[in-house]
């Protein structure tokens, strides 16, 4: 079985996150996508955040009626800030009896620039398949950005970065998907002012958010 894995924050899940893991899953060949909640996110921790049990349980109603999707709870079952490295560690060991060559890590365009920060970012490079894919820079996404270093930081954001002169990327793969721009930061704030986010989230999610009162004033 082909695994790959999309990790975040799902705060709320939306329906760009299910459209990239269908374009992995399509494009790429993958069989099953896994997605991860962080329990602390390492870089976003916005005040409107709920908490690890209600962010799993929204990923849980999304990925409810796609067999090829799937909630991971590892990183909320450890606790504490997990770094990239050691869930994929744990989740080659879960899934090695059925896992086909590398894990892949689905990574944003609002990461590229500063992996080279991450954990083990060289092991971790050569432990999976990076999967890199599109995603609409939001001017938010700095304030959230890891310090860079050296020639980094030069960089103001990954929208400018050269995934090709980085060697980390060197046996990356390239997803040509969709570029959404649909934000969990935007669906709270609209959440919160009472605007419609039906449409924006998956099936059962939104109804999830309203009956348990999440995001709102």
């Amino acid at each position: 079985m082909k695994i790959a894995v999309l990790g975040g924050s799902f705060n709320p899940i939306h329906a760009g996150h299910m459209m990239l893991a269908d374009d992995v899953c399509t494009s790429l060949g993958y069989d099953k996508v896994l997605f991860v909640p962080a329990f602390i996110p390492p870089h976003k921790q916005p005040k409107d955040s709920v908490s690890a049990e209600h962010r799993a349980k929204m990923v849980e109603i999304a990925c409810s009626k796609d067999s090829r999707f799937e909630l991971e709870t590892c990183e909320i079952d450890r606790g504490g800030v997990s770094y990239t490295f050691d869930t994929i560690c744990s989740l080659e060991k879960k899934y090695q009896s059925v896992l086909e060559g590398k894990i892949g890590l689905i990574m944003g365009r609002d990461l590229f620039s500063g992996f080279h920060l991450w954990h083990n970012a060289q092991l971790l490079a050569e432990k999976c398949t990076l999967i890199l894919a599109e995603r609409p820079y939001q001017k938010e996404d700095e304030k959230f950005s890891p310090s860079a270093k050296g020639e980094y930081a030069k960089l103001n954001s990954s929208e400018f970065f050269d995934i090709n002169s980085e060697p980390l990327f060197a046996n990356a793969v390239i997803l040509k998907n969709e570029a959404v721009s649909i934000s969990s930061s935007s669906i709270r704030k609209r959440a919160a002012d009472g605007s419609g986010i039906k449409y924006l989230v998956p099936d059962g999610v939104f109804e999830y958010i309203f009956e348990n009162g999440l995001y709102a004033k």
